[in-house]
């Protein structure tokens, strides 16, 4: 049974049983996974992959859709990630016909030496431009024609004519080869997948970066008491953990025990920490700036609201926006279009002129238009506005939000909480006579020095010493300063 790694597209259901297809294009169902007939050396590992552009294909393994021919990606952004073999394969063709194509586009150029030209030329067609031709020929099967497809055609035709040109001729007269535009395409198009490949690691690389935000392990607390270090994957709803301060929260819950204050701005934008007592929620990710605090899990891995928030923004990578279905229904059209001015620029031509400058002016048509980026611009524009945004702390839930951003003008806020420098600063001092704004300042800053509230670090250093240091918890904090008593705190603290 022929069946092609990693084009599987099911399961979906046939008279009540599992069946899979080759591909969309394909008409032969399997009532089985057709992995299964693979040996085990041919079986695709790695996760499940899925296209950026057709996100109803998904296979298991990287590789290049059958449908647009992109590069696919991971369906779930893991910290784990593996590096690309796609992307090591694309900059290694680039590279090697980057440096094959420049002395043959010089050559090209001066129309000398053309058998050292075809000589140049073997390497860049038939193994730089070989994913090309495999993703063109996909394409018919699957009844998907696509840029790739043009590719083919165009780069295949012309070095194909080139040869023939060059091995006779007697019969072809003294007509140009054309080796180099065939190299200069592939070796172009070899450079848009590595910069597309490229643009898309650092989208999840700023994805993983989310990730990272919760620890590789936490501290669970046993029922006999006693503290152990555990993976975060052996963390299940109902554990009690510890988390000290400066360490990140690793998992959703709430507080059993414990004071102290979580920085939360990677969630809330809000610059000053949040107070924690028991029974306050805690989100994985945030960090816990003072206090040891004793919390229960209740959700855990995927179900974490880090974990949604990555996987919504991938996901938003991923949707269609109202652009894209426009740039669907040109594509559909496209590729069909150029084919057939081609055959009708070939016919013309064949009437009026000869069989040979048929030929050429058919695969000029095929080569101007085989550059065409229209179905991958659009996507590829998703990705990286999505990424982008992701890195400065912008997440879109949808990429249709995305286009719509494009005719904003103005922007409102909930609360300015959110837009500020990141850190508390005093902002101004009010005194009453006789005293002075330094003097309450250099006061305030000796009494706040033993205190961890994240507001005492806004006040500046003091070298005045306190003493009697005494923190009320959820009020402030008293202490004698030259001989004076000093309260700092919230209104609760004066009655």
């Amino acid at each position: 049974m022929d069946v092609v790694p990693g084009q599987s597209v099911g399961p979906s259901t046939y008279h009540d049983q599992p069946y899979w297809f080759c591909h969309p294009g394909c008409q032969k169902k399997f009532e089985a996974d057709p992995q299964k007939y693979l040996k085990p050396a041919e079986r695709p590992t790695g996760g499940e992959y899925t296209c950026p552009m057709d996100p109803e294909i998904v296979q298991q393994g990287p590789g290049a859709c059958p449908k647009c021919g992109m590069a696919l990606e991971p369906r779930m952004v893991t910290l784990d990630a593996a590096p690309d073999p796609e992307q090591r394969s694309m900059t290694l063709r680039f590279w090697v016909c980057t440096a094959l194509t420049v002395p043959l586009l010089a050559l090209g150029m001066r129309e000398a030496y053309p058998w050292v030209q075809f000589a140049l030329s073997v390497p860049v067609v038939l193994w730089g431009g070989g994913p090309f031709f495999q993703r063109a020929w996909a394409s018919i099967p699957a009844r998907s024609p696509n840029m790739f497809t043009l590719i083919g055609l165009g780069v295949g035709s012309t070095w194909i004519f080139s040869v023939v040109a060059l091995l006779f001729p007697a019969h072809y007269g003294r007509i140009g080869v054309y080796f180099e535009p065939a190299a200069v395409i592939t070796t172009l198009v070899l450079l848009g997948q590595v910069l597309e490949l490229r643009a898309r690691h650092q989208t999840g690389a700023a994805l993983r970066a989310l990730l990272r935000l919760a620890p590789a392990q936490a501290r669970r607390v046993q029922g006999d008491g006693t503290e152990a270090d555990v993976p975060l994957a052996d963390v299940h709803p109902g554990d009690h953990l510890r988390v000290r301060p400066g360490e990140s929260v690793p998992v959703d819950g709430k507080v059993l025990e414990g004071h102290g204050t979580v920085d939360e701005s990677m969630l809330t934008g809000e610059a000053v920490p949040v107070e924690k007592a028991p029974g306050a929620s805690l989100t994985g990710g945030t960090m816990n700036t003072s206090g040891s605090l004793v919390m229960e899990a209740l959700r855990v891995g995927q179900d974490t609201v880090l974990a949604r928030i990555v996987a919504l923004t991938a996901e938003a990578q991923r949707s269609r926006p109202p652009i894209a279905r426009l740039a669907d229904r040109v594509s559909a059209v496209f590729v069909p279009a150029v084919v057939t001015v081609a055959l009708v620029t070939f016919a013309v031509w064949y009437i009026h002129g000869s069989p040979a400058s048929a030929l050429l002016h058919a695969l000029s048509v095929l080569i101007i238009a085989c550059p065409c980026a229209l179905g991958l611009a659009t996507p590829m524009s998703i990705m990286v506005g999505t990424g982008r945004g992701a890195q400065a702390g912008v997440l879109f839930r949808h990429a249709e939000a995305l286009e719509r951003l494009a005719s904003v003008d103005t922007l409102a806020f909930d609360k300015t909480g959110t837009l500020t420098a990141g850190h508390p600063q005093v902002g101004a001092v009010h005194v009453v006579a006789p005293f002075t704004p330094d003097q309450i300042l250099a006061w305030a800053a000796a009494a706040e020095r033993g205190s961890e509230h994240p507001l005492a670090r806004a006040l500046p250093s003091s070298s005045l010493s306190a003493d009697d240091f005494q923190s009320v918890p959820g009020q402030g904090v008293r202490a004698r300063v030259e001989g004076h008593g000093v309260a700092v705190g919230n209104r609760r603290m004066f009655p």
